[in-house]
């Protein structure tokens, strides 16, 4: 997930909330669902999409047999070290990725899976797709895992970034969470399937896109030139979180998101005089606008609950251990006046293990990213400039209020606020899209993927709770959202707060038996496509 503006295949963040089908938390006993349908096999036989056509030249298909078994799958953690190994880093113009797709193409050939490298304009960043053909023409399933990471600061790790190191039962790395962990369950589970020689009802696509942390060939580019490689039904990328009870590894609550928080940056001026800086001057640029900075720094958006984060709060609820904290969570889903709920919001935050997920997904959030200001040691510049990466919630606060608010603020201390519009879009226009990702609803949960996520979420962690929710982040998903593709999203490990907090900082990591768990659930996601 990306800290610049290449959330421009971002831009479509957004989505209002269905009732979950019959296999969700509220009508679903776990434990019953798994003695009671005779579990993996069940769920895989009830692939088959009622709309599929047999393909004339597709075998008649039993799950396992159709396909000459292949070689051995790997192992997840042999994939995941191996990714890791790969220098993709991109520092906002993209990254070097063709090592790690010719790398991956040889696993994808290996297995006797089709797969192509897509080179873009930008030699040595590149796009891999795999497809493994199905037993019918059901629309396929496109699972979506980008290889780029972000830069690193070597000198703040306790570890080499791209050495895969495993430390007290963790993998550290440079895109052990994101993504290329989740990467390596999904493919690993695909590839399991694969070697038992099973057939799936429907293609499967997998593409590794480049592009996604920053730069101008990322999804957006790809299916404007090759979308005839991309059309299918539905989609699966990064997103939800499995949480953790507070001994920070029993699975609590697993979640899929369905939307993602709009994404916006502004950018804060502050001007006074240019001088000698010898002699400095009340008017500084540079200390108004850290005054500026600090204000904004102390201020909370206001509390917005949409449907969608109403239902994850309330699977929260439910889920933890900590009745105080389901309490306050209650408190703060009845409350019945703005200040009653800010109240309880200050609580749910306060008490929670994950404190900075909880309070993104209740509110716009700003975070200071970019702070540029003079070019020469005994100069005093004229103007300081900071720049403001936003993310507001779909069906809450309109970006363009927040905007008006920021303003207001502002205006008190003489900074100016630009939004950072795309080069030729006026402010008014991208006003106009933003409030468009606001308004996009969130993805359909009647769809057969959303059904297998959530069967392999009660298989798979039968003591946690199951919910859909928000992303407080974005993803690669414009695209086929702009075509009304539903697009799911999970990171099938469970995680703790610390683990959290190292996405896109330093000591990234993830524990690997949360990995392993993970790419069981996938594998189980993946069996319910089963021909």
């Amino acid at each position: 997930m990306a800290p610049h503006q290449h959330d421009a295949d971002r831009p479509d963040e957004g989505q209002t909330a269905h009732l979950l089908p019959s296999l969700d938390r509220h009508s679903l006993n776990r434990r019953s669902f798994l003695t009671g349908v005779g579990g993996l096999a069940v769920v895989a036989g009830a692939g088959a999409s009622a709309q599929a056509v047999t393909r004339p030249d597709a075998a008649v298909a039993s799950p396992l047999g159709a396909r000459a078994a292949a070689a051995p799958a790997p192992q997840p953690l042999d994939l995941l070290k191996k990714m890791l190994s790969f220098d993709t880093q991109n520092f906002g113009q993209g990254g070097r990725t063709r090592p790690h797709a010719e790398w991956l193409k040889s696993v994808w050939d290996s297995a006797g899976v089709s797969a192509e490298i897509i080179p873009t304009p930008q030699p040595d960043n590149v796009h891999l797709i795999a497809r493994i053909e199905g037993t019918t023409s059901a629309a396929p399933l496109l699972l979506l895992g980008h290889s780029d990471v972000v830069p690193v600061e070597r000198e703040n790790w306790s570890t080499d970034p791209f050495a895969g190191e495993v430390k007290s039962g963790e993998i550290y790395g440079r895109g052990a969470l994101d993504m290329k962990g989740a990467n390596a369950a999904s493919i690993g589970a695909l590839l399991r399937h694969v070697s038992e020689g099973a057939r799936f009802e429907r293609d499967i696509i997998v593409l590794t896109d480049c592009d996604e942390e920053a730069g101008s060939y990322g999804s957006s580019w790809l299916a404007q030139n090759h979308w005839d490689k991309l059309d299918c039904g539905m989609v699966l990328t990064e997103g939800g979180w499995f949480l953790a009870q507070s001994d920070r590894t029993t699975p609590m609550l697993i979640t899929v998101t369905r939307q993602d928080k709009v994404y916006f940056n502004l950018d804060l001026y502050a001007a006074g005089t240019a001088t000698h800086s010898s002699k400095p001057m009340p008017d500084s640029a540079v200390v108004a606008l850290s005054r500026a900075v600090a204000d904004l720094g102390d201020d909370l958006a206001p509390v917005h609950l949409t449907d969608v984060t109403r239902e994850y709060f309330g699977a929260l609820a439910e889920a933890t251990d900590d009745r105080r904290w389901a309490k306050a969570i209650r408190l703060m889903l009845s409350a019945r006046s703005r200040a009653a709920r800010e109240r309880a919001a200050r609580l749910v935050v306060a008490g929670s293990d994950y404190p900075y997920l909880h309070s993104a997904l209740l509110r716009t959030t700003m975070a200071f990213v970019i702070e540029d200001a003079g070019y020469k040691e005994n100069v005093i510049p004229s103007e300081a400039h900071v720049r403001v990466n936003c993310r507001g919630i779909p069906g809450g606060q309109k970006p363009r209020e927040f905007l008006a608010g920021v303003r207001e603020k502002m205006a008190r201390r003489d900074i100016e606020v630009k939004l950072a519009a795309p080069a030729g879009i006026s402010e008014a226009d991208y006003l106009d899209q933003l409030d468009t990702r606001w308004a996009t609803e969130p993805a359909d949960l009647d769809t057969p993927l959303y059904e297998a996520i959530s069967q392999a979420a009660v298989q798979t962690y039968p003591s946690a709770t199951f919910s859909p929710a928000l992303f407080e982040a974005g993803t690669s998903l414009g695209p086929w959202r702009a075509k009304g593709i539903p697009g799911y999203g999970v990171y099938p490990y469970v995680i703790s707060n610390e683990q959290l907090i190292g996405m896109h900082g330093n000591d990234e990591r993830i524990y690997v038996e949360a990995l392993a768990r993970g790419t069981d659930f996938m594998h189980r996601v993946f069996s319910r496509f089963l021909a």
